[in-house]
């Protein structure tokens, strides 16, 4: 059974989310703030996490960054809070997902499950490091992109921030973070420089630029891959 912390001082979602996440065969450990969640997190080590930001005791930054000490479950973030900034703050304290609310429960279960699956999945072995997509294909230890039979010339740093996300399937990466590894802590302001790259990276490897399937922009967070 996959078990799912929730960590939400708000009891009518909590409520919601318990009733929901039980019927369809979740187990479900709630908590009223984040204290008590991290306790809950130690003890009952669950498969993922959903997390508000707004609790009565601590910031939910914090919860996510004291988690990130020493696991590496999925945390989902469920919060009011609409700032980019603060979204940011909470994917790079280590979140993995940031559902604003209010959010259908749909959305929501169809988050978790896909978190979820992405834990289960294992990692690639080093000499199979191939990523198959239907448009492209990326040889990680060769370097190396194809589409349609033909190898796709990228250049240094297309491959750099082609690299970090097809390494990171399906979550979100900042734009702050890009940058950071991309051009380093001088230009971690600079987004422009990733809308460039990211509209060249289409025309290279989506079928349709204008409609990505596989690298998909967060307006005002950052990007993620899906294949």
């Amino acid at each position: 059974m996959t078990r799912v912390l929730v960590v939400e001082d708000d009891p009518q979602l909590v409520r919601a989310l318990v009733i929901n996440l039980q019927a369809r065969q979740y187990g479900v450990d709630p908590a009223p703030d984040g204290a008590t969640g991290l306790r809950l997190a130690a003890a009952r080590r669950p498969d993922a996490v959903l997390l508000d930001l707004g609790l009565p005791d601590m910031d939910g930054v914090d919860v996510i960054k004291t988690l990130r000490g020493w696991t590496r479950v999925p945390i989902l973030v469920l919060s009011a809070r609409r700032a980019s900034d603060e979204k940011v703050a909470a994917l790079d304290a280590g979140a993995d997902d940031y559902i604003t609310k209010p959010f259908t429960m749909d959305e929501l279960l169809a988050r978790l499950r896909a978190a979820v699956r992405r834990t289960e999945t294992a990692p690639p072995a080093p000499e199979t490091f191939l990523i198959a997509t239907d448009d492209f294909t990326i040889d990680l230890l060769a370097k190396k992109t194809t589409r349609g039979g033909h190898d796709v010339h990228l250049t240094p740093t297309e491959w750099h921030l082609l690299e970090i996300l097809v390494t990171n399937p399906g979550r979100l990466i900042t734009q702050k973070h890009l940058l950071q590894e991309v051009w380093g802590t001088s230009r971690s302001d600079k987004t422009n420089y990733l809308r460039v790259y990211m509209a060249q990276l289409r025309r290279k490897l989506e079928a349709n630029p204008a409609h990505p399937r596989h690298l998909i922009t967060e307006p005002g967070m950052g990007y993620r891959f899906e294949s």
